[in-house]
């Protein structure tokens, strides 16, 4: 088969849009639609200058997402001194893992010549995800303990790190799954806050939608620029680009239900190709109605845990509330 753009031998069929890609032009799409979210979402500040420059921490795990996203933001950016990138990897104390995948994002900044921070849920809560499955004082799964433990440290150092937006590298198909699971939960204020927190752009002037996100003073702004792109395209990328991505699942991974999630939509975009991207278009059109019909009502009301300080709308945090499960177990 022949690419539709230069006659090359093609590597990819996208069912979604009919067009062959070889190579080349499959790498030049992908580029392109992160930098189209990036000017679309509003990314880059007005006011942004070389002397006082906009911060992005990029969560940075090693994986093919985060790798990509990484490359991809340093060659747009690597001439733009309005724009400074800081990576930020979290080890979660995962045998035969994570130290991988860590190896693959020092490689990478190091190429690159970003800063690189590091941190460990040992350092910072004395705990290991080894441990924490084994022990599971809460009976859940061990997605649920991590998650926890990973929004806090990024949040938390996101903020010490000066941050002014933290960039994450989800993908088109993990973000059409939390659409559809929000949707099919009925959660409306599930959407309404998914919006405003990571979703919405910051400057409606070329965005899909025309309300923009509320400002959120407890959480630095969250950003997806990858999310315009199916996984199999980030994976075939990191490849051809010759990215130090560790490519494997955790394997303490068992979000059952995001599985099912999965598996119902790969289902539908086999059978009716443009199933994911249809369901984006429509799920940020539904978060933005939802987000300005709540306008204020609703809105979960923010303090101080009474044990760490990190914002919550309990007397104390998650975090600190499954640490202490943890230490009685």
């Amino acid at each position: 088969m022949e690419c539709d753009k230069c006659g090359a031998d093609a590597v990819l069929h996208a069912a979604y849009s009919g067009l062959h890609l070889c190579e080349h032009h499959l790498c030049r799409s992908v580029e392109t639609r992160v930098r189209r979210r990036v000017r679309e979402d509003g990314l880059v500040p007005d006011d942004a200058t070389p002397e006082d420059p906009d911060t992005w921490v990029i969560g940075l795990s090693g994986g093919k997402d985060s790798v990509v996203l990484t490359q991809i933001l340093h060659e747009t950016f690597e001439q733009d001194p309005r724009i400074e990138l800081v990576a930020l990897s979290i080890h979660e104390g995962i045998e035969g893992y994570r130290d991988e995948s860590l190896d693959a994002s020092v490689e990478l900044t190091d190429d690159l010549g970003i800063r690189h921070e590091v941190v460990s849920y040992d350092d910072e809560f004395d705990v290991r995800m080894d441990d924490v499955v084994e022990d599971d004082p809460e009976g859940m799964a061990a997605c649920a303990y991590c998650g926890v433990f990973r929004r806090d440290i990024l949040s938390r150092y996101a903020e010490e790190l000066d941050a002014d937006k933290l960039l994450t590298g989800h993908n088109l198909d993990d973000e059409a799954e939390t659409a559809l699971m929000n949707f099919l939960e009925g959660d409306v204020q599930q959407m309404a806050q998914h919006f405003d927190a990571s979703l919405g752009p910051f400057d409606a002037d070329d965005a899909a939608t025309d309300r923009t996100r509320e400002t959120q003073d407890h959480h630095v702004p969250r950003a997806k620029p990858l999310r315009d792109v199916p996984e199999k395209e980030v994976a075939l990328y990191a490849r051809f680009a010759e990215l130090p991505a560790h490519i494997t699942e955790c394997p303490h991974a068992e979000e059952a239900y995001r599985g099912e999630i999965q598996d119902v939509l790969l289902g539908l975009e086999e059978n009716h190709p443009g199933t994911r991207h249809s369901i984006m278009a429509g799920y940020e059109k539904l978060a933005a109605l939802a987000a300005a019909a709540q306008d204020g009502d609703g809105e979960t009301d923010f303090g101080e845990c009474d044990d760490c300080g990190a914002p919550t709308a309990r007397d104390r945090c998650r975090k600190c509330s499954l640490l202490d499960a943890l230490e009685a177990a």
